[in-house]
């Protein structure tokens, strides 16, 4: 797995499997946030299986498909409530972890200072410098 930290209780990772869900729950991961769309994905590793094996494990389990085009300020404000506002060590996935890693960057646009936001999802090994314009106003 390719687990990147970009908060203290927030990490992003490509496509986990659900395999992968025992390890998580010893890494202190408490809520997965699916943003990977089922289309994208075979049954095995569509949001029902991932969701079975989450909560098999007792980790707790939230979906939010996010592709390019969904992510409008509805969205990014629900991703947000799934993952930044919960009390949970959130791990959020999608294909590569940069959609969401800029979920995250855009739900924080408006709370966080934008150097901040680069610096963070940097540090998780995401350039998000193209949408420093963005980050400086609340995208929610």
């Amino acid at each position: 797995m390719d687990i990147r930290q970009i908060t203290p209780r927030y990490f992003v990772a490509p496509q986990i499997e659900p395999g992968d869900m025992e390890s998580l729950r010893a890494q202190g991961i408490t809520r997965i946030l699916c943003n990977r769309p089922d289309a994208e994905v075979p049954p095995s590793h569509q949001a029902a299986a991932m969701r079975n094996a989450a909560e098999a494990a007792g980790i707790a389990f939230a979906e939010q498909p996010l592709t390019h085009q969904t992510m409008t300020p509805d969205v990014i404000a629900n991703n947000r409530a799934l993952g930044v506002e919960t009390d949970d060590t959130v791990l959020a996935y999608c294909a590569s972890g940069t959609r969401s890693t800029i979920a995250w960057a855009l739900g924080q646009a408006g709370e966080m200072d934008s150097d901040a936001i680069i610096e963070a999802a940097r540090q998780g090994g995401y350039d998000l410098e193209n949408m420093r314009p963005m980050l400086g106003q609340s995208y929610t």
